[in-house]
């Protein structure tokens, strides 16, 4: 277990509602304390989708107890990685940061049957990051 993350990955969608809860979600049952983890959203909702909760839940992963939160500055800034998930120009950019726009579709007011397919393609696309994490450590 290292003294520190090897890195810190903050997930950015409009609602911070189910995209980037479930890449939270993800990073944080893959990576464990590895991978210091992070969500926001420009404009946060009321709570995390039902449906993403569900479809994360088919996969042993409980995001129940995670609450969208306001986007930061401070967030970025303390982060090595920004992934945005259509979240357009409202995260700000500082140099020296990893930045990443994930085309994934929005999740809100759609059932679990239609978020399943979302929730896998997140999962594909955290491993890869996982694998660059662990590469440039190695590197």
């Amino acid at each position: 277990m290292p003294s520190s993350p090897l890195a810190s990955v903050l997930f950015v969608c409009v609602h911070n509602a189910g995209r980037s809860q479930m890449a939270a979600g993800f990073l944080s049952h893959l990576a464990g304390d590895r991978i210091e983890v992070r969500s926001a959203g420009s404009v946060p909702g009321d709570r995390v989708n039902p449906a993403a909760v569900e479809a994360m839940k088919e996969v042993g992963i409980d995001i129940s107890a995670a609450t969208p939160k306001i986007l930061t500055t401070d967030a970025v800034q303390a982060s090595d990685y920004v992934i945005t998930m259509g979240c357009g120009d409202a995260c700000p950019v500082f140099p020296g940061k990893k930045y990443l726009d994930w085309a994934l579709e929005d999740p809100a007011g759609q059932g679990v049957e239609a978020v399943r397919p979302i929730r896998d393609e997140i999962r594909t696309r955290i491993e890869a990051l996982i694998a660059e994490v662990d590469a440039r450590q190695e590197a």
